[in-house]
């Protein structure tokens, strides 16, 4: 280091580490800031083990302190046994916090479910509660799976990380909420293919109490097929998609652009090759002010390592690296607005497993911009 150059220090902080509070692991990361600047951190807590299913309850813990300490681990939602998970909450202009997820039981993996050996009500199911309290009680979860899954979908998938609600133009005040899901297969294939990968997203106009389907983007040729999706809103109205894609395109980013609120895509998704990441979910942000759009997620190429949150000053066309925390394991992420000087790091990392911590860091918004 140069002479007189002084390491800069980040406030960081461990909501969720695997092992503890009747958990084997923590996955899954989410983060929404509510009215009155209370943090609130989802995660799944995995009971047995770090597996994608079984016994998986959603979780959450609360910070008075803008991340730098944490409150009691609360449960939110529950599924007997099951698999209750894929949080993507969002808090609305009205102060009241929506919270999104899926159920399946405990035997339907992912790839039972993508075969199609897994009978409808055991498969994957959307559910939707909400909380007038800031996160502290939440209403009695209310299944919405047939408003918003198709009877030929099988995976399915809410985000992860935060949904939103739009704020600009025509649509303002309506709830959008990333997903994904898979189609049957055809030929000889058996249903776990990428190239059966599809988007969509979830859309209430009403605060949540009704859901419907926006955009579809599916396409089987196996060069994208969108997975798990994050979205932000622009300044112009137009909402920014970012997704998932381990297909043949270059890169295993792709992104798109809505002009309706998130109906329908002005075009499928495209290679975003300029976002160098591993096959993972990443989180997108938008500072509102200043105009910047940001991206978190593992920059290696080939292993879910070195955690670095990239800035776009043009909407997601171009982009480059604003922070990077370190080299160490990490998967996945979600951005959050803490202040106006702060922007919060919600991300899965740990010294010899990216899945041993849930950890949170405060990152200065004039180091991103």
């Amino acid at each position: 280091m140069a002479s007189g150059v002084t390491a800069r220090t980040y406030e960081t902080s461990v909501p969720f580490r695997a092992g503890t509070g009747g958990y084997a692991s923590y996955r899954i990361p989410a983060v929404v800031c509510t009215a009155r600047g209370d943090l609130l951190a989802f995660a799944e807590g995995r009971v047995a083990s770090s597996a994608d299913s079984g016994d998986i309850d959603v979780v959450l813990k609360r910070s008075a302190d803008g991340g730098r300490s944490w409150g009691r681990l609360q449960v939110v939602a529950r599924n007997g046994t099951g698999t209750a998970g894929n949080p993507a909450p969002v808090v609305l202009a009205d102060g009241r916090v929506v919270l999104v997820h899926v159920r399946n039981a405990a035997s339907a993996t992912e790839n039972r479910i993508r075969r199609g050996e897994v009978a409808a009500a055991d498969g994957r199911r959307v559910w939707v509660q909400h909380s007038q309290d800031r996160g502290a009680t939440w209403s009695a979860p209310r299944e919405i799976t047939g408003q918003v899954k198709k009877s030929h979908w099988r995976w399915y998938a809410t985000t992860p990380g935060h949904a939103l609600q739009l704020r600009h133009g025509p649509h303002a005040g309506r709830i959008v909420v990333p997903a994904n899901h898979s189609l049957p297969p055809t030929g000889q294939d058996n249903g776990t293919e990428g190239r059966y990968n599809g988007g969509h997203d979830l859309l209430s106009d009403d605060g949540g109490a009704n859901w419907r389907i926006g955009y579809v983007d599916d396409n089987t040729n196996g060069y994208i097929n969108a997975n798990e999706t994050t979205a932000a809103e622009l300044p112009d109205g137009r909402v920014y998609f970012n997704t998932r894609n381990d297909s043949d395109a270059p890169g295993t980013r792709a992104d798109a652009h809505s002009r309706d609120g998130g109906s329908t895509l002005v075009r499928p998704f495209r290679p975003q090759a300029g976002l160098v990441t591993p096959v993972v979910e990443g989180s997108v942000l938008h500072l509102g002010e200043p105009d910047v759009l940001l991206f978190s997620g593992p920059a290696d190429p080939g292993f879910r390592a070195l955690m670095t949150i990239r800035a776009s000053h043009d909407g997601g066309v171009t982009w480059r690296s604003a922070h990077t925390v370190d080299g160490l394991p990490a998967a996945y992420s979600d951005l959050v607005r803490v202040d106006d000087e702060t922007v919060g790091l919600l991300y899965e990392t740990g010294d010899f497993s990216a899945y041993s911590t849930i950890t949170f860091r405060r990152v200065p918004v004039e180091e991103l911009v």
